[in-house]
């Protein structure tokens, strides 16, 4: 897919071909559609096709008067409505800046830059560049934060939830945020590495007021660093609690199935010893039937006692 967009009237509108100062998003696009564009955009093939690559790690890249930057963002990989458990991940993006356009290419439409070509994001302006390319990287930003954001309520509900109960369902999605979290640590660190080697300007040209934008992006994506360190450092240690929690239950269990084996057991011996065929088959006491009953009380019960006086039970 290939759309076109440009500032007119200092709204950002949807046109039907390339023009000088647009901006074309491509979602997947087919291998004509690359060739088409590269050609009209004057700019390498390669440089639009890089970002197909679902590998390809976040870098900058020159070449003439083109560059390329490859930045990852997040993606939404699987949403549960019934326990509102989500997982993330991160696909690259690449933004070649020509002489005359701004081409985004992604595997996946994106509400980052769908929210721009609906015009909810104020002050774009196609033919500026610099601007477009940071207030995109702004909004990248941005939504790695609020998705640290959705990962940290997801992590407290599950949390609630292992209060009531320890299953296995809630210990896996615990561990669904906490891939999502090595993803996004991995992905803001590459672009953390991106965006400062764009703020020193020899790979593009700042401007005063682009540079602001391109600081914040990066103050954001510091931020965003930060919060995933913390996110993860919390859910390991909540893990490694349950897992404890866990471990405890379970000794607690075999300590219970241990003493009532213990004591089962003595019946089992005095029963036993009464039901052995002895001679013409009788014993000293076959007479009493209560005596086997009555050592058998009295024998589970100084068990019991034996070990609840050594704090065993």
């Amino acid at each position: 897919m290939v759309e076109f967009f440009k500032t007119i009237d200092g709204r950002i509108t949807e046109i039907n071909e390339f023009s000088e100062g647009c901006w074309v998003n491509m979602v997947h696009p087919s291998s004509d559609e690359l060739a088409q564009i590269a050609k009209a955009a004057e700019v390498e093939e390669e440089f639009v096709r890089a970002a197909l690559d679902p590998e390809e790690s976040s870098r900058v890249d020159t070449e003439d008067e083109q560059l390329l930057m490859i930045v990852d963002i997040p993606m939404v990989e699987k949403s549960s409505v019934e326990d509102g458990g989500q997982l993330f991940s991160t696909i690259p993006m690449g933004i070649v800046v020509a002489k005359s356009a701004v081409i985004t290419v992604c595997l996946e439409d994106s509400i980052i830059l769908r929210s721009i070509a609906e015009g909810a994001v104020k002050g774009v302006h196609t033919a500026l560049r610099t601007r477009f390319v940071f207030q995109i990287l702004l909004r990248i930003a941005g939504r790695f934060l609020k998705n640290l954001r959705m990962i940290e309520r997801d992590f407290t509900r599950i949390e609630k939830r292992l209060y009531d109960s320890l299953k296995n369902e809630e210990l896996i999605q615990l561990l669904g945020l906490s891939k999502s979290l090595v993803y996004f640590s991995s992905s803001l660190k590459g672009n953390e590495v991106t965006m400062e080697k764009v703020l020193r300007g020899r790979v593009l040209k700042l401007y005063e007021d682009d540079r602001d934008i391109l600081e914040d992006a990066l103050i954001e994506v510091r931020q965003a660093i930060e919060m995933a360190n913390i996110y993860s450092n919390i859910m390991a240690g909540t893990m490694d609690a349950y897992a404890s929690v866990v471990s405890n239950n379970l000794n607690i269990i075999m300590k219970v199935l241990t003493i009532l084996t213990i004591i089962m057991t003595i019946p089992n011996i005095v029963f036993g010893f009464f039901g052995m065929n002895i001679g013409e088959g009788n014993i000293p006491g076959d007479w009493v039937w209560w005596m086997p009953l009555a050592i058998t009380v009295i024998g589970c019960f100084f068990a019991w006692y034996m070990l609840k006086k050594k704090n065993l039970d």
